[in-house]
């Protein structure tokens, strides 16, 4: 498979795979987000997650994928530090706002950054319609963000500072997004570099949170490792499908294609979380899916 891959590379059948895998990555990084924010500690819950996908990965780690190349093993350093420091704001940041509010903001502020990124590391060339739907798409996001604000009443005390975090965890979304595309192309199988990604990315939080699991009841830590092995397999497509995107064609293009997460991530939140969805967000979320369009039709 790996191989197969490596020839759909800059050619027409991997621009259309890779659009497919940024879709696919959108829908299941919002349902990702939800099971973080949803009824468990967003901490415990982000190390049941960490815990479960590097569990899974150690075997096709150590004994199925080829074993990365020495120039790897920095890589793989950098992009543990930019995810540790995303995942503590984005634990500070669920910790503290509502999903429907806080979880725009953090994708809303990243597609922008990265096809910035994209540009000066893989001098890709968005062109003005692109940039345009680029505005377009992060303008409905962050609208729907302003939105939900006015109208959601959990957490108000919070909101300020959970929006503070949220920026900051979508400048992280940016910076990982360029890392991770430029540590799978740096690696001669990209499954190397996903198995070896997962196994490492997935020991911070269970390391920073054990107390906490230990001193959990076996009735409260039944459902929290069954959210953490979801969640694993649901990361697994989500990040591997955006990753393996960013290998196969732009970066820029399928970073913006996942922040269309936000309209599913809406959908959760409604469908799932019991949050409503009015006309308003209804009309932003087709604005975000108008600005994802021109991204990928103008190009």
């Amino acid at each position: 498979m790996s191989d197969w891959l490596r020839s759909l590379e800059g050619s027409p059948q991997g621009h259309d795979l890779a659009l497919a895998l940024a879709l696919l990555a959108a829908v299941l990084h919002a349902l990702f987000g939800a099971l973080q924010k949803g009824r468990h500690d967003p901490w415990l819950s982000r190390a049941a997650i960490d815990a479960s996908y590097a569990i899974i990965a150690a075997p096709f780690a150590l004994f199925v994928v080829p074993w990365p190349e020495p120039h790897m093993w920095p890589i793989f350093a950098g992009a543990f530090a930019i995810h540790a420091v995303y995942k503590l704001f984005q634990a500070m940041t669920y910790a503290r706002g509502a999903y429907t509010v806080v979880y725009p903001v953090v994708r809303g502020t990243g597609p922008l950054v990265t096809v910035g990124f994209a540009t000066l590391v893989f001098a890709e060339h968005f062109t003005l319609g692109q940039w345009a739907g680029v505005a377009l798409l992060s303008a409905g996001i962050l609208g729907l963000a302003g939105w939900n604000l006015a109208h959601v009443r959990d957490q108000r005390d919070t909101m300020v500072p959970a929006l503070f975090f949220a920026a900051l965890t979508g400048l992280c979304v940016a910076a990982y997004t360029t890392y991770d595309a430029y540590g799978i192309r740096a690696t001669a199988d990209p499954f190397t570099f996903l198995a070896w990604f997962f196994l490492i990315d997935g020991l911070l939080m269970p390391a920073l949170s054990w107390r906490r699991l230990w001193a959990l009841s076996r009735d409260e830590i039944t459902p929290l490792v069954r959210r953490g092995v979801l969640g694993a397999f649901v990361a697994y497509f989500s990040f591997g499908a955006v990753m393996l995107a960013t290998r196969l064609d732009k970066v820029g293009e399928a970073a913006v294609l996942r922040e269309t997460s936000t309209v599913f991530a809406a959908l959760i939140g409604w469908l799932v979380l019991g949050e409503k969805v009015g006309r308003a967000q209804i009309a932003l979320m087709t604005v975000i899916a108008a600005g994802a369009v021109m991204v990928e039709i103008l190009g």
